[in-house]
């Protein structure tokens, strides 16, 4: 039975001819203004341009009940009374295709707008929206779902050299309780997937994206060797990250042990809100933080005392977005991808071909010697509308010199921001270029990286 009002239910009458000829201009007005488009099945789709291609043009749903009611959720950064839309529309098919994180009941409760996020039914915003949650994560303590991501263990006598031979970071200098960030290549040295590995005393944990997983499995599974065993326990776990300058406080009295001591990018086992888990000091907002990783059915009960404390706000994936873009943090699908390698994509921190062979390094090192002939670059725009994905990036003679990979609007720079690539000769700071938008051209300037300065903390690990 569909819900009354959206189709033809119970509840259902008809519009009176002329307020459904001025609702239809309006809609298709606002379709133009915030890039919505539809396909067949009479669903609303949308393109997020700051999400994976994977996603933008997907259907967008807010999941509440059976009926599966149907809104159009505004791109991340967009905001206004557009942004405020509720448009019923028939359910699709593809609601029911769609996972569920140990926190969809908590979501709807809260009023968050799910959306299709690589087959995951996802929070996007809630109703203070996604400045409002940016500019909380920065002031205060914003807690995220992140039950999506992948979580893959490698364990055996030969884990660590199996490692080593796949990911370019070294894991010879990662002690046990300790992380790093690193990235997975093929041959020709583009990047197949950008990840946070974890050093266990029994073997290591990767978190990898939610739409690489399958595919990071099957390329783990390729290349494994004797000795090493590779188990996917993303199913089995919950994952929940708290973020902001205050998250040390705020989860310390719920923690034993307690986690304030920890340094960036270390972790330890322990119990949070009487549950144990991994309780690792990392994040993706440029704030000081943490993230949770829990066994998946204690998940909704660490999530309510978190959200209970005082400070506490919750945060979707569009303030996730804008405040990894503030930091100019690369999204894997977007920003980066396996045409893009890691000296264009300003990673080649992450790469150390000195510890030896690795899929990828040949490539790399070539690319290197020769100098990449693209790089990512960071902008600020003056005006106009916020950039996104796929828009030209033009010189002062109006040449098209590079494209828009990533864009938002700021609430800390208060404008527009983007990323991009851009010919290798022009990426320097104060450099002058134009973002071509909807037929016009609006100026930007190359900025020296990140927006927000970072606040991670750096203690000593003990």
């Amino acid at each position: 039975m569909k819900e009354p009002g959206c189709g033809r239910g119970p509840g259902y009458r008809p519009w009176p001819l002329r307020f459904r000829l001025q609702t239809t201009r309006t809609v298709f007005f606002l379709r133009r203004r915030i890039g919505l488009r539809t396909r067949s099945n009479n669903v609303v789709h949308m393109g997020l341009a700051s999400f994976p291609p994977l996603t933008r043009g997907r259907s967008v749903h807010y999941i509440n009940g059976p009926a599966g009611v149907c809104v159009p959720v505004p791109a991340a950064g967009f905001e206004g009374d557009a942004g405020k839309l509720l448009m019923r529309e028939e359910a699709s098919p593809v609601v029911a295709e769609l996972r569920n994180t140990p926190l969809r009941e908590a979501h709807v409760a809260l009023g968050g707008r799910l959306i299709d996020f690589a087959g995951w039914a996802m929070p996007v915003q809630y109703p203070d929206g996604i400045l409002a949650e940016t500019v909380h994560v920065r002031k205060e303590a914003g807690l995220f779902d992140l039950s999506h991501m992948g979580e893959l263990w490698v364990t055996g006598p030969d884990a660590e050299a199996f490692l080593q031979s796949l990911l370019t970071n070294d894991l010879s200098q990662l002690r046990p309780g300790a992380a790093q960030y690193t990235l997975l290549c093929n041959p020709r040295g583009g990047i197949v997937d950008d990840l946070v590995v974890y050093r266990l005393e029994d073997g290591f944990l990767l978190v990898v994206n939610a739409a690489n997983r399958e595919k990071d499995l099957a390329w783990l599974e390729e290349h494994r060797t004797a000795g090493v065993h590779i188990e996917d326990r993303s199913l089995a776990t919950g994952l929940i990250a708290l973020q902001g300058p205050r998250a040390a406080e705020i989860l310390a009295p719920l923690c034993n042990p307690s986690p304030e001591h920890l340094a960036f990018y270390h972790f330890q086992r322990g119990r949070v809100a009487g549950h144990e888990a991994l309780i690792s000091r990392t994040g993706y907002t440029g704030e000081d933080g943490f993230e949770l990783y829990l066994a998946w059915d204690h998940t909704p009960a660490v999530w309510d005392a978190l959200l209970a404390r005082e400070g506490v706000k919750p945060a979707g994936l569009g303030a996730r977005d804008l405040l990894r873009l503030e930091m100019t943090y690369p999204l894997y699908g977007n920003d980066i991808d396996e045409e893009t390698s890691p000296l264009e994509a300003g990673l080649g921190w992450v790469v150390k071909p000195q510890k030896g062979d690795f899929v990828g390094r040949e490539a790399i090192l070539r690319q290197k010697a020769e100098g990449p002939r693209r790089r990512r670059v960071a902008f600020v725009q003056e005006s106009g509308p916020v950039p996104r994905h796929g828009y030209p990036l033009l010189d002062a003679e109006g040449r098209q010199v590079g494209v828009v990979t990533s864009g938002g609007f700021s609430p800390h720079v208060n404008a527009p921001i983007g990323m991009g690539y851009v010919e290798a000769a022009l990426a320097q700071p104060g450099h002058e270029l134009a973002v071509l938008a909807r037929g016009k051209t609006f100026a930007a300037r190359l900025q020296r990286r990140a927006f927000v300065s970072a606040r991670t903390k750096r203690p000593e690990a003990t």
